[in-house]
């Protein structure tokens, strides 16, 4: 679903040239959920960016779905940092938002965004506004939002990086939950190793600025997932093999 081939990105101005990625080649199968890991600086986000077509690259390809990137695409689904839920509007308002982006009838989407919201835990809430409810409640809704019209790719853009540890755990179940319910192929970009390995069917490890892969370590955990899987062997053998590559190229810049 997602292809990147030889991705080489420089920012220029100011009378200088910053190198953010170099020869970045990848690819996302059909329903897999990929992470990427790094140091800060090393171009994760830039990277998205460039595959959600907000970004050019200065060289090489990205693909989603067969067809080339030129731009922002409805295929494509985005989380970001922060929830960015429109405070005017309810919880549920803002999950049929795209309905209304796309000047689609809404009762198309209404009783899907209400069984997305039940299963992320916000039954009850639809009527409410983003104020009234917590920073997880809010990312959650924006997790519901970006998957209400079944887009085929889903991009998240370190999502649960603002929360504190116990609700960030909360948020990777729901997130699970969501995303096995739904399909996607999806691209997460993290600081947190655990949170990727947790997550994932592979784990993308980027080196410092510019960005090269330098690591791509299959998860071979068994789904669907459940925290208890954290206390495995076998996780804190993936999390040991993930820290090491990141320890031999740049130094420990993750938990």
């Amino acid at each position: 679903m997602i292809e990147v081939e030889g991705l080489d990105k420089r920012f220029v101005g100011a009378g200088r040239t910053i190198h953010a990625l170099d020869a970045v080649s990848f690819a996302v199968g059909q329903g897999e959920f990929v992470s990427i890991v790094g140091p800060s600086g090393c171009g994760k986000t830039t990277l998205l960016r460039i595959i959600a077509g907000t970004v050019d690259p200065s060289g090489g390809s990205v693909t989603v779905g067969g067809r080339p990137v030129t731009g922002p695409s409805e295929d494509i689904g985005i989380v970001f940092q922060a929830p960015v839920l429109f405070p005017w509007r309810t919880i549920l308002e803002n999950v049929l938002l795209p309905a209304d982006v796309r000047r689609a009838r809404r009762d198309r989407y209404r009783d899907r965004a209400l069984e997305m919201l039940a299963t992320a835990g916000l039954d009850g809430f639809q009527n409410a506004y983003p104020w009234q409810l917590s920073g997880g409640m809010q990312q959650r809704a924006a997790i519901c939002r970006a998957l209400v019209y079944d887009p085929p790719v889903l991009l998240l853009d370190e999502p649960f990086g603002a929360l504190d540890a116990m609700t960030r755990e909360v948020m990777n179940v729901e997130l699970m939950r969501l995303f096995e319910l739904t399909g996607p192929s999806a691209l997460l970009i993290t600081h947190s190793i655990s949170e990727a390995v947790f997550l994932s069917d592979r784990v993308l490890v980027m080196s410092s600025r510019p960005g090269r892969l330098v690591g791509d370590i299959a998860v071979d955990l068994p789904r669907p997932r459940s925290v208890d899987v954290m206390g495995s062997s076998r996780f804190a053998a993936l999390t040991h093999e993930v820290r090491s590559v990141l320890v031999r190229h740049h130094g420990l810049d993750a938990r």
